[in-house]
């Protein structure tokens, strides 16, 4: 028997099947770092259009997280897909590097009693540390950036900057000093911005509290009745009753109905449509005497149930019915509400009682309860009330309450003297907040809820709180007026001064200099104030500092992005402070369009915990999987929500990756000994199914580019995987393989295919590039022709042709075949179940078509039998259908499948009649001697 593999056109590529991504990306990214790709990319996309997307900085502490992984992935698929469309799109990757959480770890590893200097030196050197460990697991999962070069908010340079932006809003009139009620954290030592605010369930106590009638002659009239009899109490309802010994005044709403009831031995002001449950809860039997609405109790004077002042009515319109009494006990030094009220009502910062210290513990002074922590001072002011005789109910309650995100212990509202952004002071005829808003409307969302939700919380928000009292922080380097409290005439100047020590030394220039440095004489007439700015500034600032400062990049018409992308919690973090320090500085948002992305759950819906044990590493995947198959499963996800991850999720991206690469393989293998420069066959030249194939990835590019500019990286996703699955692998491919293996090498036949191929390839590794990092490196690599040393050097493929206008196998009669042939397909499946046929080519079908599918297939002529891959194809007209043809589910086309009869040639395993008619090659038909002896068969469509 003769052998003729030699005679076929075998596949062969270096490219192998197996990934082994684990060892061989590693690898990719070496030689990548070796010629500096991130910097030739610059230098090819000098002179483009600019696209700037502007990192968000992850916080310099711990090993990256999935969610980071995801953020990370996410922007690099942006600037990668971005370059490939020809422009300039740089990355240039940032981190948060100031604030408490690198404080504590500093404290919790050295002890709390270190000089603040010590603190920072420690600060600053651990922050660089998780830095490098960061930087390298991004650099790690295929992230293109700037990585020599980094923004970090620690950098002198952009502390520096920091300070000028403070210097600009300050003196546009936005930055002032205040009492008002900030969140606080009593182990934190200091206020908390809202970003650092979470909610948990809390047990409370809760009590309800008699205040005694100061004026029972006005309360009297105001109810409408001649006098009262008996001691009458107002009675509040509160869950914080370490607050009581702060109180000085009661809150109502003005046009509620409150009653005045009879309970035996006093009155109880209630709201009325709260009497009955009140009542109840007290155990108590009541009479309503008289009601009235709440604008007729103003002013009324109650007494504070221990202490020896007055607690005056006051009209509120937060008061709500929900729960409680319908009368609100008003704190101003611990509740936002009450301190706007108490404002209202001409109490000055001074008349405001604050008697917690920020550690939670009363002053020493406080009569009853100095010294006393306030959580357990809760039953002793219980206890005095009861001695009083003003408590009328104590219950306990679990409620969401406020916790501090990092330490998860409860924080209060507490009144301190702080430096604020004021969200309605009036600058050039506008407020910030009507800056911001109106910043919202002319900012793009994805997904388009997210304007809704900024909106939301700008539109409700109080004044933004900048200041902080910790050491490891950028400084607000003012001096105030001993006397005065205000601040130094010559701010503006003073702080550009320590700026520019700052731009030389670091935020210590700041600490270690005396005042008499920049004021002389002056300086015995001022304080020089050590608070810290929020890390909110830090990085709501970096628009300022980085991309007008230590990294100039933007547009002509300023440095402002393109794009933020973040996770959902950004709304009130990044987003959120980069609006309102925008806005203020320059008028308007420093981005044109917010990308938001949800968090990663496992495949329950639950959130990632070491506890649950469903935390998904990117470091194991990266040695397991391969850092392609997590850019894959990002890219697969709709990041509009929460997104679900787990082993078995992820072994399905792996699956999916299979088929991409087994596609790109085939491709590879059956581009053997093609030269495109020798090789090529012209458009015009190539046959129909090729014209076809290289047009159908035409239009899959467009749609691919579509969807990489909105951002639907899943669409890419399935869009590519359908591509390889359907119209290559189950259709176009499947064709070929007789076609590109029996051939001549060199004949028109096969140069036409691997002409496709090629066109198909280039395109197909562009497509995936922005997703499969390192595997599109590996593709490139393998590809025939001259090429640059990465696929990012280059951009979208523009090789592809479009069928020609007019022509008879178009694009719908292509896409009528492949209905046709999955019909067909079916059939010969069934067929072979039967065990009538061994194997699609034993088969000859006659198709019974309708006139007009008739007439387009026979377009093929005797090429039919190629397309559907059986050794004989009639067609007949649907009429002369048999019993033994079966329906489709195609309209007006029914199938008969035979076994051949002939012998099966043993070249290309056709089974045909000529068969053994030569009686030097016996074995094989008469195409296959062609192929390898004479002209070569003639094929056009194909």
């Amino acid at each position: 028997m003769t052998d003729y593999k030699a005679t076929l056109n075998l596949p062969e590529t270096a490219f192998p099947m197996k990934a082994g991504l684990p060892t061989r990306e590693p690898e990719t990214l070496k030689r990548l770092n070796s010629i500096d790709l991130y910097q030739k990319i610059r230098d090819i996309s000098r002179g483009r259009p600019q696209f700037v997307l502007h990192d968000g900085p992850p916080y310099a502490n711990g090993s990256i997280h999935i969610g980071h992984a995801v953020n990370k992935i996410l922007k690099d698929m942006i600037t990668r897909s971005k370059t490939l469309s020809g422009f300039d799109a740089p990355y240039v990757p940032g981190w948060d590097c100031h604030g408490l959480p690198i404080e504590h770890k500093i404290e919790t590893t050295h002890g709390k009693n270190l000089e603040p200097a010590k603190t920072r030196e420690l600060s600053r050197a651990y922050a660089a540390e998780q830095i490098e460990g960061q930087k390298n697991d991004f650099v790690r999962l295929g992230v293109l950036g700037d990585w020599g070069n980094p923004y970090k908010t620690m950098n002198f340079q952009n502390e520096a900057g920091q300070l000028r932006a403070l210097a600009k809003m300050t003196e546009q009139g936005y930055v002032f000093k205040g009492l008002k009620p900030v969140n606080w954290c009593f182990d934190c030592g200091s206020a908390l911005a809202e970003a650092e605010v979470e909610y948990a369930d809390k047990q409370s106590p809760t009590i309800d509290v008699g205040f005694p009638c100061a004026e029972p002659e006005k309360l009297a009239a105001a109810f409408g009745v001649e006098s009262l009899s008996k001691p009458a109490q107002m009675v509040i309802w509160t869950t914080t009753p370490w607050t009581i010994p702060a109180n000085q005044a009661l809150n109502i709403h003005p046009e509620f109905n409150y009653a005045l009831v009879d309970v035996g031995d006093r009155y109880l002001v209630l709201a009325e449509e709260l009497v009955e449950s009140c009542l109840k809860r007290y155990g108590r039997e009541g009479q309503v005497i008289a009601t009235t609405t709440g604008d007729t109790l103003e002013l009324i004077n109650f007494r504070h149930p221990f202490y020896d002042r007055l607690s005056p009515v006051y009209l509120a319109d937060y008061v709500e019915l929900g729960a409680g009494t319908g009368i609100v006990h008003s704190a101003p030094a611990y509740g936002e509400d009450d301190f706007y009220t108490c404002k209202r009502y001409g109490m000055v910062n001074d008349d405001i009682l604050n008697p917690v210290q920020g550690n939670g513990v009363y002053v020493e002074s406080l009569e009853f309860f100095g010294g006393q922590f306030i959580w357990k001072a809760n039953p002793n002011v219980v206890a005095k009330l009861e001695e009083v005789d003003c408590l009328l109910a104590h219950e306990k309650v679990s409620h969401s309450y406020m916790h501090c995100w990092r330490h998860k212990t409860p924080v209060i509202y507490r009144a301190t003297a702080q430096w604020f952004v004021g969200m309605d002071v009036q600058v050039q005829g506008e407020t910030l907040r009507e800056r911001a808003l109106k910043a919202i409307e002319d900012t793009q969302f994805v997904p388009a809820w997210g304007k809704q939700r900024l909106h939301n919380m700008i539109a409700g928000r109080p004044d933004w709180c900048i200041s902080r009292q910790r050491t490891w922080g950028v400084p607000i380097p003012f001096f105030l007026h001993k006397e005065s409290g205000e601040l130094h005439p010559r701010t503006i100047e003073l702080v550009e001064q320590v700026a520019q020590r700052v731009e030389q030394q670091g935020i210590e220039a700041w600490f270690a200099m005396d005042a008499s440095e920049l004021l002389g004489e002056e300086a015995a007439q001022y304080d020089k104030i050590n608070d810290t700015m929020d890390v909110w500034f830090d990085s709501g600032t970096t628009h300022w500092h980085v991309m007008r400062g230590s990294h100039p990049m933007g547009h002509e018409t300023g440095p402002r992005a393109d794009l933020y992308l973040e996770g959902s919690d950004q709304h009130r973090g990044w987003f959120h402070s980069s609006l309102l320090t925008g806005c203020a500085i320059d008028g308007h948002a420093p981005y044109k369009g917010l990308l938001t992305h949800g968090f990663v759950v496992d495949e329950n819906g639950r959130k990632m915990s070491k506890s649950l044990g469903n935390v998904v590493a990117p470091q194991q995947v990266n040695d397991s999987l391969g850092a392609d198959i997590l850019r894959l499963w990002v890219a697969s996800s709709d990041y509009s929500g929460e997104m679900a991850v787990s082993k078995v999720i992820l072994q399905r991206s792996a699956d999916a990756y299979r088929r991409i690469r087994n596609t790109a393989r085939f491709l590879l293998a059956n581009l053997s000994g093609f030269e495109p420069k020798v090789h090529m066959v012209a458009p015009d030249q190539m046959l129909d199914l090729d014209r076809w194939a290289v047009d159908r990835a035409l239009v899959m590019q467009q749609e691919i580019i579509e969807a990489y500019d909105s951002y639907k990286f899943w669409n890419v996703y399935q869009k590519v995987h359908n591509f390889c699955v359907q119209e290559l692998g189950g259709f176009y491919l499947d064709i070929i393989k007789d076609r590109q293996y029996t051939t001549g090498a060199d004949s028109t036949a096969r140069r036409s295919c691997q002409s496709a191929l090629y066109h198909i390839a280039e395109a197909l590794v562009r497509w995936i590039a922005p997703i499969l990092a390192f595997t599109s490196e590996e593709i490139w690599q393998n590809l025939p022709g001259e090429r640059g040393e990465s696929v990012m050097l280059d951009t979208w493929y523009q090789g592809l042709t479009a069928l020609p206008e007019g022509a008879a196998l178009d694009r719908a009669f292509w896409d009528d075949v492949m209905q046709v042939k999955a019909a067909v397909n079916k059939e010969l499946e069934n067929q072979r179940n039967a065990k009538v046929i061994g194997g699609n080519l034993q088969a000859e079908v006659t198709l019974y078509a309708e006139a007009s599918l008739a007439q387009r297939l026979a377009l093929l002529g005797d090429e039919l039998r190629f397309v559907l891959i059986t050794s004989r194809a009639d067609l007949a007209p649907l009429e002369q259908a048999g019993a033994e043809a079966v329906e489709t589910e195609l309209g007006g086309l029914k199938l008969a499948v035979a076994k051949s009869g002939n012998p099966k040639c043993g070249r290309c395993w056709h089974f045909l009649a000529d068969v053994g008619s030569h009686p030097e090659h016996p074995e094989i038909c008469g195409r296959c001697i062609e192929n390898i002896e004479g002209q070569g068969e003639a094929r056009q469509h194909a």
